[in-house]
């Protein structure tokens, strides 16, 4: 039987089970090769240009007054070795990488997977029914029985809504914090490539090379519509032939200068280095930690690639190659005192291969710029998806690879920041400075956020977790006091940025979640659309109207708005609400929803789109025909299920609110009484489809009026995505067997969708009343509203026709 819950009824006999979760078969050892290659373009271009300022940041402050010292140099190299050992190799290679969702990797996939096995989300419009989804919940995850202090965690952020809002803060500041990163790589790697041209050419100066730099940087960003892929073949080559050549000139430097700094791979040289340094060695570790650079992106790109990928090509290229470069700069930096520490990677090349290393360190620079950019566009997808930054134009630029988008507003503005850092700042070690803000702030906060996915996800245990914590985050933490020490030279960069970039998300969530809780607050009530009758009080038209909404549940008050100005509707009702979930992807089999509002003379359906937060809405271009086929699969799965009942459902009003089941559109529609032909080729006509549960012929259609405007909105509109004509007919020979009242309303569906369809489009708008304070005023009335006007509108996003599209607006004062 079907669930009679009025807010969240679901069929699970129309669901997947949350057993049945897709595990992917475990990849053969040459795909596996293939991915790792493809992996170092795209995942480790930022990490891998990261020897060409470790050194420099490291010494450039007061720890150039140790340069002679051998054991400190050596000291300093060991600390980056088991830096990039515990961190990189051993915490994300290990540890974080485990930690995916569905295949997605990042912090808001970290997020989704706390508010789905705990209460801790601040987001509107879930139902329980995103529960069923096959791959809501991890594989293998079973609810079990807290222990007490676990239980009195789970309690205290469940209940207290400020503890939830800091989790969801914490969460829009790392991911804002990512997108720093966006406007930090390209300045820094293009820079620090750049300005290795001044070693061997003298009449070079600082202000050409920043020159140089920018008009490179705006090449870059330029080129970003024309998406990854038709570079791509590029990336992996570039990055590879580069690592090998640090390998390269990191084993050169060991035999040529000093072969003892082997030696430096003990851990008692850090121990050594420490002392002998104190507070300089301390301050020092804001260069140390440029070292790690680019380490999140492994976790953030991970639904391009798979762990395993990752994993193979970190291990067996990435790692042995960062740290032969290392080793072989700190070998030149003890036998090179006088060098400039500025320079070092570059003098440290043997002077014939100068210019072939510059220009392949150039194309790793860009290469490592481009991975990041793409990843801002992404994480923007992802904050968007889940209502927490206005709506952005999101263009795909690859027909086969999905995660390839790129966003023009997101993009001039990262190039417009990017440039102004680069002009600004002019200088390698203050934008160094504000890039290992950046990166020690996001590691705190995966490792924050770790330590809540292995509680409540992995259920480990509140000691497993607590240990994670302690030696992962211990040492972020010092990472992370060496990084703000150098806040007044650059580090304010990042916060600065971070501070305007969760302002703008928290206002919009703030907003969206408030007008939210208005729409259900003053949503229609089933007693009063009862009292109205089967024509609620209104003349029904011939038509479909699809009534746009962000209620997954009830009526909106948008809909009595609209009726008592104008008391006319079509004949046929279908509310629709297109939502997110915090999944990934949401299969094609699972995304619709489809019940029934009021008894079965009203004609009003509703249909919840459900969407993941990598997934793009308003991408089915032929959604009026789908939803009719699947209407029609509901109508008979609802009368088959009251024959099964017996009598006394059938004498009872089974057709009420809440009844809803997942209706994918079948392969064979025969087995519903559906059966579609492929469109002709005269666009001017239609293709037919028999429906078997009808039993009246429509002899109507649009009027040629209607017809012509669509087509001359069609022919004038470039980007409009043209929609199937598809005109359904009768066929009488199976439509005698078909229980009366089911063939009636099937035939009212059928008339309805060739008289045409409508959609309304509502809007509900929140000011701040006379009384508010003046910090709501200005968070609602001023920036909510400034973003509101200046973002996608929804029926844009959601790619409706603007020819059939009404929109009804309301004002709710909060």
């Amino acid at each position: 039987m079907w669930p009679t819950d009025p807010e969240n009824g679901l069929s699970p006999k129309n669901t997947v089970g949350i057993d049945d979760v897709y595990n992917p078969p475990p990849l053969h050892w040459t795909s596996l090769l293939v991915l790792a290659y493809q992996s170092c373009g795209v995942v480790y271009g930022d990490l891998s240009t990261s020897p060409l300022y470790v050194y420099k940041g490291t010494f450039n402050g007061s720890l150039n007054r140790f340069l002679g010292e051998e054991d400190v140099v050596f000291g300093v190299f060991s600390v980056v070795f088991w830096t990039i050992t515990l961190i990189p190799l051993l915490k994300y290679v290990f540890i974080v990488l485990s930690a995916d969702d569905n295949g997605e990797g990042g912090t808001f996939a970290l997020y989704s997977l706390l508010v789905r096995h705990a209460k801790f989300s601040l987001m509107p419009n879930q139902q329980a029914a995103d529960e069923e989804l096959s791959s809501y919940y991890r594989p293998g995850y079973a609810a079990t029985e807290d222990a007490p202090i676990l239980r009195a965690l789970r309690g205290f952020l469940e209940r207290h809504r400020k503890s939830r809002t800091c989790l969801l803060v914490t969460v829009l500041f790392g991911a804002s914090l990512v997108i720093g990163d966006g406007v930090l790589t390209p300045a820094m790697s293009v820079l620090s490539s750049f300005s290795g041209l001044q070693v061997h050419s003298s009449s070079l100066t600082h202000g050409e090379v920043v020159l140089l730099s920018c008009i490179v940087l705006v090449c870059l960003f330029t080129l970003q519509h024309w998406g990854t892929r038709r570079v791509a073949f590029l990336f992996a080559p570039v990055v590879v032939l580069w690592l090998l050549l640090l390998a390269a000139l990191g084993v050169y430097n060991i035999v040529v200068w000093n072969p003892r700094v082997l030696r430096a791979l003990s851990p008692h040289y850090v121990v050594s280095f420490f002392r002998h340094t104190g507070k300089d060695g301390w301050i020092s570790l804001g260069g140390v930690l440029l070292s790690m650079t680019g380490t999140e992106a492994m976790y953030a790109d991970l639904g391009h690639f798979t762990a395993a990928s990752i994993r193979v090509a970190f291990v067996g290229l990435i790692y042995p190659c960062l740290v032969l470069q290392y080793m072989g700069q700190a070998a030149f930096l003890s036998k090179s005192p006088d060098c400039n520490i500025h320079f070092i990677f570059f003098e440290s090349i043997p002077r014939p291969i100068f210019w072939p290393v510059l220009v392949i360190a150039t194309l790793a620079a860009i290469v490592g710029s481009q991975a990041v950019i793409s990843a801002t566009f992404s994480i923007v997808r992802q904050c968007t998806a889940l209502g927490c930054f206005p709506r952005v134009k999101i263009v795909h630029t690859s027909n086969r690879i999905h995660g390839q988008i790129y966003s023009p507003e997101i993009n001039w503005i990262l190039m417009l920041v990017c440039l102004g850092v680069t002009v600004g700042f002019r200088d390698t070690d203050l934008i160094g400075n504000a890039y290992g803000m950046a990166c020690a702030g996001v590691m705190v906060v995966t490792t924050l956020l770790m330590a809540l996915v292995m509680v409540f996800v992995w259920q480990q245990g509140i000691l497993v977790a607590a240990m994670f914590l302690l030696a992962f985050g211990s040492v972020e933490s010092v990472y992370l006091s060496a990084a703000i020490m150098k806040v007044p030279q650059g580090g304010w960069l990042p916060l600065a940025l971070s501070i305007v970039v969760v302002a703008v998300m928290y206002i919009w969530h703030y907003g969206t979640r408030r007008r939210h809780m208005f729409d259900v607050q003053n949503k229609v009530s089933l007693k009063w659309l009862h009292a109205l009758g089967p024509s609620l009080g209104i003349v029904r038209v011939p038509g479909i109207g699809l009534i746009y909404s962000e209620l997954a549940t009830g009526v909106p008050a948008i809909f009595s708005h609209f009726v008592t100005n104008l008391p006319a509707f079509h004949q046929v009702l279908v509310f629709v609400c297109v939502k997110a979930v915090p999944i990934p992807h949401v299969r094609c089999y699972e995304r619709h929803l489809i019940g029934r509002i009021g008894p079965r003379e009203f004609r009003m359906y509703r249909c919840v789109v459900r969407h993941g937060y990598k997934d793009v809405p308003g991408d089915d271009n032929d959604f009026e025909n789908d939803l009719v086929v699947r209407i029609a699969e509901f109508v008979h799965m609802e009368a088959a299920e009251q024959a099964a009942a017996g009598d006394a459902a059938r004498g009872s009003d089974a057709s009420v609110e809440g009844r809803m089941a997942v209706v994918s559109r079948p392969f064979d529609l025969s087995r519903t009484g559906l059966l579609m032909r492929a469109p002709l080729s005269n666009p001017e006509d239609t293709a037919v489809v028999r429906a078997a549960a009808a039993t009246a012929a429509s002899g109507g259609g649009k009027e040629e009026t209607m017809q012509s405007l669509q087509a001359m909105y069609e022919s004038e509109s470039p980007g409009f995505a043209v929609r199937r004509r598809i005109r359904f007919e009768i066929d009488g020979a199976t439509s005698e067997s078909m229980d009366p009242a089911v063939k009636e309303e099937l035939s009212a569906l059928v008339e309805a969708k060739h008289a045409g369809v409508a959609y309304i489009m509502g809007h509900s708008y929140i000011k701040a009343r006379k009384s508010s304070s003046f910090v709501k005023k200005l968070a609602i009335d001023v920036a909510y509203t400034f973003l509101r006007k200046n973002c996608r509108g929804p029926a844009v996003a959601l790619n409706i026709p603007h020819i059939s599209l009404i929109e009804v607006g309301m004002i709710y004062y909060v």
